[in-house]
């Protein structure tokens, strides 16, 4: 049941991206949550009010007609805390027929906290090209 819930709060996350929702975005966050991004900055996002804060440049992205959505997720789930890794297609329609094989790298961990799986740490990657 676990795995189920947590692939619920990661897909729901993901609409609320491609959706340009924050509400939707931010739901199911820790308040210390920590983001390692691909933009800057390079220490990361800490707490809610800067992960809250890079979100609408983002949402500009995905307004210009850009893709964020899963390729694939697996989940590992223990009784208190769990990760997830997924692969996902976030580009424009342009990049992604330029390059179709190029995906973004995100790993989640995530802790049960009042009944409710919230993510607590993102990492989002792309591999570099040689």
């Amino acid at each position: 049941m676990s795995e189920h819930e947590i692939r619920t709060v990661i897909e729901n996350w993901v609409a609320g991206i491609q959706a340009r929702d924050l509400a939707a975005t931010l739901a199911n966050h820790t308040d210390d949550i920590v983001m390692f991004d691909v933009p800057p900055p390079q220490n990361g996002v800490r707490g809610a009010a800067e992960y809250r804060a890079s979100w609408p440049p983002f949402f500009e992205f995905i307004a210009s007609g850009a893709r964020f959505e899963i390729v694939e997720l697996q989940v590992t789930a223990g009784a208190d805390v769990a990760f997830a890794h997924a692969l996902l297609h976030c580009a424009t329609p342009d990049e992604l027929a330029a390059h179709p094989d190029r995906r973004l790298r995100i790993t989640l961990g995530l802790r049960h906290e009042g009944g409710r799986w919230l993510i607590a740490h993102e990492h989002h990657s792309y591999p570099l090209e040689g």
